[in-house]
């Protein structure tokens, strides 16, 4: 069995962050699979992603029902909108949950977390010229 993820992680090792596009309906999609979920065509390609985009929601998660965040809590869950586009749920680091709010410009960033490097999302303002 093929594992569609594999392409996804050996990526995000080398801190990049590439997501699965379907050039027949114009679409991403997130998490890797093998067929587009809009029109079920196995044409999927990888696209690298920019690393930029906004908050779209987000929730400060206080008592968490993962064992591994436990003493993370309080902690931000988000779902990111890529400057390309897609969504992807994450973390927000580097930002206190009083700070935090919907379309707030954050970049990708990467963490460590149990032999595994993690995708995670910082603040991010960009200087005006």
């Amino acid at each position: 069995m093929f594992n569609y993820n594999e392409f996804y992680w050996q990526k995000i090792n080398k801190n990049e962050l590439f997501m699965q596009y379907c050039s027949p309906c114009k679409c991403f999609v997130f998490y890797p699979r093998e067929r587009c979920p809009h029109c079920l065509k196995s044409t999927l390609e990888w696209k690298k992603m920019s690393g930029k985009g906004r908050i779209y929601s987000y929730t400060t998660v206080h008592v968490s029902s993962l064992p591994d965040f436990d003493n993370k809590t309080p902690y931000i869950y988000a779902i990111v909108e890529l400057d390309e586009g897609p969504r992807m749920p994450t973390n927000i680091y580097n930002c206190s949950p009083e700070t935090v709010s919907v379309d707030m410009p954050v970049k990708l960033d990467f963490i460590e977390r149990n032999d595994k490097k993690l995708p995670i999302f910082v603040p991010f303002f960009e200087l005006e010229k």
